[in-house]
């Protein structure tokens, strides 16, 4: 039974259906959510190009490693947008996927041009990826960390909002929609996105 064919994105045991995927239909359908909220003029990239503050000026290169939570918001937003942010993270990739033959790499132009082009092209063979790249959960995990860090800076710095269910050993896990999985702390049970979801939400006076 646990040598039963899983998704390396959520862990959760593959349909029939889904026999030589990486990847399960709902993560791969959410993965491309992600992407497509990236895109466009009222895409997440757009909207937080327009959090700069008008005085700002982003002296210097841009530092891709923007994760830290330890710099100011601004700071962020800087970093994300600026070439060597969300553009690079999008284009690495492209460039990564064309090494499998399943993506073409595209040079030069605006920032929001250059970040539409790459969502495209990785939408483009995300079906193909789901088969054929092993590193699809490094890709999935990079992408929605992106999106949700765009999320919690255009909403003012606000994370995800935590959810809580209980284990069937009687703990309480903390979770969010856009969890990828999450270990129990009390039994060490490993859960996918499906079973996270399946479990009963807990009382707030839970411990």
């Amino acid at each position: 039974m646990n040598d039963a064919p899983a998704c390396i994105v959520c862990h959760s045991v593959l349909f029939a259906d889904e026999a030589g995927r990486y990847a399960c239909h709902a993560c791969e359908r959410r993965i491309g959510d992600n992407l497509a909220a990236l895109r466009g003029p009222g895409g997440l990239y757009a909207r937080l190009c327009l959090r700069i503050h008008p005085g700002s000026r982003g002296a210097g290169p841009a530092v891709s490693g923007s994760r830290g939570s330890s710099m100011p918001p601004n700071e962020q937003v800087l970093n994300l947008t600026a070439n060597g942010g969300l553009v690079s993270i999008l284009e690495t990739w492209v460039e990564d996927w064309a090494s499998y033959g399943l993506a073409a790499v595209g040079t030069g132009g605006r920032l929001q041009y250059r970040v539409d082009r790459a969502v495209a092209t990785l939408r483009l063979n995300l079906a193909q990826a789901v088969t054929r790249h092993p590193a699809l959960d490094e890709f999935a995990d990079e992408i929605g960390r992106a999106r949700r860090q765009c999320e919690a800076l255009i909403d003012g710095g606000k994370g995800p909002t935590l959810f809580r269910v209980q284990c069937g050993c009687g703990s309480i896990i903390k979770a969010t929609l856009e969890t990828e999985g999450e270990t129990c702390r009390g039994c060490r049970t490993e859960y996918g996105r499906r079973e996270i979801l399946d479990l009963p939400h807990a009382e707030r006076s839970a411990a």
